[in-house]
């Protein structure tokens, strides 16, 4: 892009938002494609990449979808109205939808080279067929439903993301002929695994048709189709309703019968079949696809629990923090004597479960109080705060019954937790609280002392293992007490006056990191250094994207590290060529966010400002959800999170993509012992964790950064 004074002003300064998440998408893809990892971890990301298209689609694409039914042609930032954005999206869509299949045919090929195979009906023997014929009785049998289609028998009702095959039968009694459909059960595997030394799969729609006779005796098969369909999966939520968890609970009932928005069958399929569902379901026949391969790639994990571990990454040894096995495993001594940060996954989640089991089970503790976004469906968490309740400890839970896809999980704890006696609230209607947040109250020398933790990531012990998250424990007074006014916050509706450290979403976030961006501008025009470092998920927000361009053009030096969208253009002329922007896509899910203001100094410097949280720069996590933003003041977590976590991600060239002004991404080539930040984290014990071998040996850190003090 040319130099242009009015760039500051034109939309062409942004990156459009849906464009540049299948950007992301096409590079989780691509690590599918990657031949240098596993094959298994490579169908693993053709997985991820599946699934993330379907809840990009039943999100992204049917809002557009239904702005262009309603006749809306307001545009984005980057200046397209929604049915521009539909049309570039779609043959985005189309091409990445090709390269997965694509991906696929290869992956088959060599999984069998593997001795891994995905069998068909016509090559089984005598003996694999009497095997499946009795597992089918057994085991499928009894939980299928065909439908013959007629005016008794109207077309079924067919979950969000299912799969259905459908008939057209013909009669041995009767010389006419009718329809019929079988849902394929999402309690089931897709993939039978076959009594056998080696790994050997049969899948579930073809077990079906194979034994079509037993399900629907005296009918053959004329012909048949497998399709996929795709429902629209916002939820509308009636704001004013008084019973709001009610609401909220027929909200999800209704969001399973959403506007079908997407049918995909599976070729050849006929002219007939195809007619006859799209109308049943009414879904106009252009958006009918025709796939040629495997249609729900996503189910493709499934195979990855049965996969040997030498085709998957190497495992490593997950670390606990030495420092509190120096106080006996004790987490609130281990707090009280420093600030301390969790790296996960490289560090146990299992450390964050812990503090919260004792805190269930110590008598000196008074109180519990939580924000619970996301968890497990079994979660340690959960069940940790209940026995808390059960203990006779005042257990505070704020359960966000507006996490997407997590609701039904979310609203059945609530339940649980009510009857175990928790004190259950749910935030704001307008409001997701996204922050995460545990504050315990114990009673020490006959007072009260707190404890906090903040994290990056969900209270899931699962996504634990695969996201990159920070958990960052303290027992200073100021922090303990912000979080106490946080909780009054969203529990009783009280805004504090302030805050003394904590900066918080919707009531000044945007504000404060766009005061601190200027601050960098202003030691630039006095002649010192202006440096900005940052790492989030994604970077939408309009207003920051303008503040860093006016810093970039007043000399700040920034190095963004954004995983997925990122609307803002780097390495403009006269906007933005002091700007650099990259993503990481690897073994783990970069999830972390990460704020580093120089103030002054060129970082790393023990003198930089830095921040942790859940916020991305997005408009809906300034001005939509309750976020908080945690200043790192202790110089070992600071060191810790700047020269170590943000160094390792700056430098990273085995899984860094380089953001180009054209809004495409450039791989870097790594060069021989070029470094991989995931490598690095998994050998190198984190700084505020090691507890007395930072006495007895010097650290072998593979990055070089300037010392600063350390804490003792």
């Amino acid at each position: 892009m040319s130099h242009n004074t009015n760039i500051l002003h034109s939309s062409h300064r942004f990156i459009n938002r849906e464009t540049s998440w299948l950007a992301f998408n096409t590079r989780v893809l691509e690590e599918a494609e990657n031949t240098h990892h596993p094959i298994i971890e490579r169908l693993n990301f053709l997985a991820i990449s599946a699934s993330n298209l379907d809840e990009f689609y039943m999100v992204r694409v049917a809002g557009l979808k239904d702005y262009v039914r309603q006749g809306i042609t307001k545009q984005s930032p980057d200046g397209m109205t929604p049915a521009q954005e539909l049309e570039v999206i779609e043959s985005i869509i189309s091409k990445m939808v090709e390269r997965q299949h694509t991906c696929w045919i290869d992956l088959r090929a060599k999984l069998e080279k593997h001795d891994i195979k995905i069998l068909k009906p016509e090559t089984l023997t005598k003996k694999e067929h009497y095997w499946l014929e009795q597992h089918f009785l057994e085991n499928i049998f009894p939980v299928l439903t065909p439908i013959a289609i007629d005016p008794a028998h109207p077309f079924p009702f067919l979950p969000n993301l299912s799969l259905a095959l459908v008939f057209q039968l013909a009669s041995s009694e009767q010389k006419d002929e009718k329809i019929a459909i079988i849902p394929l059960p999402a309690r089931l595997p897709r993939f039978i695994v076959m009594p056998n030394k080696k790994l050997r799969f049969v899948m579930l729609e073809d077990i079906i048709k194979m034994f079509l006779p037993i399900l629907m005796p005296k009918f053959s098969a004329l012909d048949s189709a497998l399709f996929r369909i795709i429902r629209d999966s916002e939820l509308e939520v009636e704001e004013e309703d008084k019973d709001f968890v009610r609401n909220f609970e027929l909200a999800v009932k209704q969001r399973r019968r959403g506007r079908v928005i997407q049918i995909k069958f599976a070729s050849p399929a006929s002219h007939n079949l195809v007619q006859f569902v799209s109308e049943q379901m009414h879904v106009e026949l252009e958006n009918v696809i025709d796939v040629e391969g495997l249609l729900g790639l996503a189910n493709l994990k499934e195979l990855l629990e049965h996969a040997p571990p030498n085709l998957r990454f190497p495992p490593f040894k997950v670390r606990f923090p030495e420092r509190i096995n120096d106080f006996g495993g004790n987490c609130f001594s281990a707090i009280a004597a420093k600030d301390i940060v969790i790296h996960h996954p490289f560090e146990t989640f299992d450390v964050v479960i812990k503090f919260l089991r004792q805190a269930a089970e110590d008598p000196d503790v008074v109180s519990i109080k939580q924000t619970l976004y996301r968890t497990s469906k079994d979660s340690p968490i959960a069940r940790a705060l209940i026995a808390a309740a059960e203990a006779g400890k005042s257990v505070t839970v704020l359960v966000e019954l507006k996490a997407r896809f997590d609701e039904e999980t979310n609203i059945k704890w609530a339940r649980d937790f009510e009857n175990a006696g928790v004190q259950v609230v749910y935030g704001f209607v307008t409001l997701k609280t996204h922050a995460k947040v545990t504050l315990v109250t114990r009673r020490e020398n006959h007072k009260l002392v707190s404890y906090v933790h903040f994290g990056t990531g969900n209270y899931h012990p699962t996504t634990a293992k695969a996201y990159t998250d920070l958990s960052f424990f303290t027992s200073d007074h100021d922090l303990c007490r912000d979080a106490a006014y946080l909780f009054n916050f969203v529990t009783g509706n009280a805004p504090p006056r302030e805050f003394k450290k904590l900066i918080a979403a919707p009531r000044d976030m945007r504000k404060r990191l766009i005061a601190m961006i200027d601050d960098e501008i202003e030691h630039v025009k006095n002649g010192r250094k202006g440096t900005i470092w940052a790492k989030m998920n994604s970077l939408v927000d309009e207003q920051i994207i303008d503040a860093l361009y006016r810093a970039s053009q007043a000399g700040v030096i920034i190095e963004l590290v954004v995983r997925g969208i990122c609307c803002l253009r780097p390495n403009v002329a006269g906007l933005s060529e002091n700007i650099r922007v990259k993503s990481i896509v690897g073994r783990f899910l970069e999830h972390s966010r990460i704020y580093c203001f120089g103030n002054g100094y060129e970082i790393p410097s023990p003198n930089a400002k830095i921040f942790i949280g859940s916020a991305d720069w997005m408009p809906r996590n300034f001005d939509w959800r309750v976020e908080v933003i945690v200043p790192v003041e202790n110089p070992t977590v600071h060191e810790q999170v700047m020269g170590q976590i943000m160094m390792a991600n700056l430098k990273d060239e085995s899984q860094s993509w380089i953001l180009q002004s054209d809004a495409t991404y450039k791989r870097i080539v790594p060069a021989a012992g070029a470094i991989s930040a995931h490598d690095y984290f998994i050998k190198n014990p984190s700084l505020s964790g090691r507890g007395t071998s930072l006495k007895r040996a010097k650290s072998t850190q593979m990055l070089k950064y300037k010392a600063v003090k350390k804490d003792g």
